[in-house]
Order: C-alpha cells, then sequence, then structure tokens
C-alpha cells in the first residue's frame, strides 16, 4: 500500500511562508498527478495546486502568485512553498497522488494523513 507522509505544517504569521512536503513510499512517477488540497473547518476540501507527470501545474484561484508546487523526483517528494499567508489559507493541508488507470490497472487515488497550517492576523 503506497504511503504519502505529509510534514511542515505549523503556525506563522500573515504575510509569513511555510513549505509543505509530502513524501510518498514509492517513485512519484508511478502517478499522473500529485496534488495537495486543503479543508478549512465547516468547509469543502479544496484543491490547492496539482502537479501532473508531465510537468504542467494547476493552481486554485487563490493560489496563484502566492503557492508553488513543485517536486523531486530522486526523493518521492513534492512540495508546496506557501507564501504570503493570509488567516483564510488556516486549514488541514493533505497531499494526494492520482493513478489514472490503464487497461489492467484500475483508477485510484491515496491521500496522506494531512498537516495543519494556522496562519493569525
Amino acid at each position: 500500500q503506497v504511503q504519502l507522509v505529509e510534514s511542515g505544517g505549523g503556525s506563522v504569521q500573515a504575510g509569513g511562508s511555510l513549505r509543505l512536503s509530502c513524501e510518498a513510499s514509492e517513485s512519484i512517477f508511478n502517478f499522473n498527478a500529485m496534488g495537495w488540497y486543503r479543508q478549512a473547518p465547516g468547509k469543502e476540501r479544496e484543491k490547492v495546486a496539482s502537479l501532473l507527470s508531465g510537468g504542467v501545474t494547476e493552481y486554485g484561484y487563490f493560489a496563484k502568485g502566492r503557492f508553488i508546487i513543485s517536486r523531486d523526483n530522486a526523493k518521492n517528494t513534492v512540495y508546496l512553498q506557501m507564501n504570503s499567508l493570509k488567516p483564510e489559507d488556516t486549514a488541514v493541508y493533505y497531499c494526494n497522488a492520482e493513478h489514472w488507470g490503464t487497461p489492467t490497472i484500475d483508477e485510484y487515488t491515496i491521500w496522506g494523513q494531512g498537516t495543519q497550517v494556522t496562519v493569525s492576523s
């Protein structure tokens, strides 16, 4: 069973930065996409950013210009650099890995356990 382990969360003041890490227990080349989602209390989970295997990146509207998703293939790790943090960025941040399936493998998605990010004003 593939595991994703997030780290790097914590508390920071508005305007500060944090870098989240997501380490996979196997090569991230095995997945079509790696991404970050977040869920604030009382709200639905929303996509923060994704990185496709070909290198294409996608960002939620609130993340554009502030957050950067990247990867280190040798470390099987995906990062989320978060800058200019705002109190509304407070949430649990989850890493995920998507396999879109093949003729012989069903599609599946794996989630990490989440890491708390708290931004104070």
